[in-house]
């Protein structure tokens, strides 16, 4: 019996220690299958690469060094990606612009087809309308391929602004296409009247033209004062109109404060800034005569307006406007005496008559208060508290001739925002 419970007990053991090496097997071997596949035999995803201690430092060494490189790299996208903006904005900006001047043609176009249309038959009260906008001339570029060539890459929507200018009004000039690019205007350009402007323009980035030599044109632009080298602005801007180009004609002495574009009709001829001061000299009035001799008619109605300011008008390239230039160009060339403003508004405003055909040319007048003279901001505007919030499209320095200081103290005044800036100046024309 007793040998019997001996031989149990040791099968009892050696089963024990099998058991037990069993498991300690399995526990080597689990945890040599943990150590080599930690995500399992069925993960998705792939196990991890064991990299070598000496490449880790070294990614640990080199991080400062690449942190810096792509911190570059992204000021340098930023700077790209700006650039990209500013550019796709003007792009935005133009497109918008030709889209307002087509669906502002398709109108025009509309309007003329009603009424040259056949039958020609006048239509209910009140909805009768006359033709306002003349069609457009053919462009003929073959006149000037150069020039042609010019425009082709200045104008925006065949339109843009143009300025003559020789050494005489260098220091005014510079004002000039200095706030037309703050306003962010692309088209324009300056017709150089000497070779100092042509270098300056190409120092100051500026897009210029200058004619081909021409005895006569050059010797005026060159020397001419003001009102000479105004006269030859009619006869230059007519090759502008043949080519099939609208003009904004603006003097030097004038101060850009936004884009003249954005506020024009486009309905006239000619649409240009006034002389006037208020609403009756600006567009017009009826002015009584008296003339007491007359006893029963000793009033007389009058009809006044204050002449238009050839220094800044909008042309269209049509019949009647280069028949004007035409007819302005000439009575220069034979009138000695003559001032080309005088003339500018005598050939638009003279009815027929005996011995005289005048022009058949539409007008419009700018608003007084965005398209402003020099006479309405000092006398008027300057004093007044309201008048003082409205911000023009333009100043132009007309009335005054300190207008270099003058021009300055628009700009302090509108752009830099100085309160007291036209302060210091008379009201009238004195010089300071």
């Amino acid at each position: 019996m007793a040998v019997g419970r001996r031989d149990k007990s040791s099968q009892l053991s050696n089963r024990g220690s099998r058991i037990a090496a069993a498991i300690g097997i399995g526990v080597v071997v689990g945890c040599i299958f943990a150590f080599l596949f930690p995500h399992g035999f069925f993960s998705s995803n792939p196990p991890a690469q064991i990299r070598p201690l000496s490449n880790s430092n070294l990614q640990v060494d080199s991080a400062p060094c690449e942190s810096t490189e792509k911190i570059n790299m992204l000021k340098s996208d930023i700077m790209r990606l700006s650039d990209k903006n500013v550019e796709l904005k003007r792009q935005v900006r133009e497109l918008n612009e030709k889209l307002r001047l087509a669906e502002q043609g398709k109108d025009h176009a509309r309007e003329q087809f009603m009424v040259l249309s056949e039958p020609n038959k006048a239509g209910p009260f009140g909805t009768v309308k006359g033709v306002r906008t003349n069609p457009t001339v053919t462009p003929d570029e073959s006149i000037n391929p150069r020039l042609a060539k010019i425009l082709a890459e200045v104008a925006v929507g065949k339109e843009l602004i143009v300025a003559l200018a020789n050494s005489n009004v260098k220091p005014m000039l510079e004002v000039w296409f200095t706030n037309i690019k703050k306003v962010g205007i692309t088209n324009y350009l300056v017709v150089a009247l000497d070779d100092a402007i042509v270098d300056f323009c190409k120092s100051n980035d500026v897009p210029f033209y200058q004619r081909d030599p021409d005895e006569t044109i050059d010797s005026v632009g060159k020397t001419g004062g003001n009102h000479a080298v105004s006269g030859l602005k009619f006869r230059i801007l007519r090759e502008f109109l043949q080519l099939g180009y609208s003009v904004l004609l603006s003097d030097v002495d004038i101060v850009f404060l936004q884009n003249p574009f954005d506020h024009l009709y486009r309905d006239s001829d000619v649409e240009s800034m006034s002389d006037g001061h208020n609403n009756m000299t600006a567009y017009g009035y009826n002015d009584v005569f008296d003339e007491p001799a007359m006893g029963w008619a000793r009033y007389a109605h009058t009809m006044r307006i204050w002449v238009y300011n050839s220094g800044f008008f909008y042309i269209r390239p049509t019949f009647p406007s280069i028949e004007l230039l035409d007819r302005i160009a000439d009575r220069l060339a034979r009138q000695a005496n003559a001032w080309d403003q005088a003339v500018f508004n005598e050939e638009l405003f003279f009815p027929s008559h005996p011995g005289y055909v005048g022009l058949h040319a539409s007008k419009r007048t700018m608003d007084f208060y965005l398209f402003m003279n020099s006479k309405v901001l000092f006398k008027t505007v300057r004093k007044d508290a309201n008048l003082k919030k409205l911000k023009p499209v333009i100043v132009h320095v007309n009335y005054h001739p300190d207008k270099l200081p003058r021009m300055k103290a628009v700009v302090e005044f509108y752009v830099n925002g100085k309160q007291d800036a036209l302060e210091p100046f008379p009201d009238g024309s004195e010089w300071q």
